[in-house]
């Protein structure tokens, strides 16, 4: 995501006493989330920082590009792919929450100083809702998810555009990147659903393709969650990663750029979740012939 133009800055203003709301974005990465939080921060009452939560400096805490093993690539966008990589991030005795905070409060900005909703996303956020809630007064949840297959071709395409990491981990290791793509998100969604379960009454749960679809609907019941953000607005010219544009469905043009291999090495996860896929209201997709 790219950095915000700075506003009020937060140093120098009591944030724990002006706060009324912690809302984080808790959506796997290449899941449209980016979008998601530039619309959130361009709200006159969120307070803002100028990169994902794990990115910022006094971040205390695991973060996947630092995971590297021997003789295995470093986790990058598959961080959910091995048990032991889940592990490390969902550790809580490996976070510092309220140093992190500290570092949070210092480096935001808002388009005013009374502004009173704190706004952060990071993916890795999936496996810590539960210590998020914990360390933070007052939070609230933006569960998302989007079509597995698209998720997939984001970061296979992404992965790949990362030569060293390709070249040295998986030319080398002989793993499958296309199969870590899909149990990486088969992972995500499965921790999606628990958080979607364990805190209906502090989080929202949509879909990408709900978004995309009725971004007005959508934004209604995020304001239904945060009355704070009643300026939010959805239908706007947005920079996200490598785009600036209106908020458009990506999905159609990513999956058919996938080949019948891919997809079929996909399906060597996804048809053994089947259920969890059809939790969120997806099918599988079939090779083409």
């Amino acid at each position: 995501m790219r950095p915000r133009e700075r506003g009020v800055p937060a140093a120098g203003i009591d944030l724990p006493r002006l706060l009324r709301q912690h809302l984080f974005v808790v959506c796997p990465n290449n899941s449209g989330s980016s979008f998601l939080t530039a619309a959130l921060e361009t709200s006159a009452n969120a307070w803002r920082l100028p990169h994902e939560g794990r990115q910022m400096y006094g971040y205390v805490g695991p973060v996947p590009w630092r995971m590297r093993q021997p003789d295995a690539p470093p986790p990058d966008l598959l961080w959910a792919a091995k048990p032991e990589w889940i592990e490390q991030l969902a550790d809580p005795a490996r976070h510092n929450w309220p140093r992190t905070a500290k570092a949070w409060y210092f480096l935001a900005n808002a388009s005013n100083p009374t502004a009173c909703v704190f706004v952060t996303k990071s993916p890795t956020h999936v496996l810590q809702v539960e210590q998020l809630a914990a360390a933070f007064p007052n939070a609230r949840f933006l569960f998302m998810v989007r079509n597995p297959y698209a998720v997939c071709e984001g970061i296979c395409r992404r992965q790949r555009a990362l030569t060293r990491l390709y070249e040295f981990g998986f030319v080398r290791t002989g793993a499958n990147l296309e199969r870590m793509a899909a149990e990486h998100v088969a992972a995500c969604m499965a921790w999606q659903r628990r958080n979607i379960e364990d805190y209906q009454q502090s989080g929202l749960f949509f879909t990408y393709e709900e978004m995309c679809a009725a971004p007005g609907e959508v934004a209604r019941r995020i304001r239904g969650l945060v009355p704070e953000l009643a300026d939010l607005n959805l239908r706007q010219r947005l920079p996200a990663k490598d785009y600036n544009e209106m908020l458009t469905d990506m999905n159609p043009r990513q999956i058919a750029s996938l080949t019948g291999e891919q997809i079929a090495t996909f399906n060597e996860v996804f048809c053994e979740q089947q259920e969890l896929l059809r939790y969120f209201g997806y099918d599988l997709l079939e090779p083409a012939a």
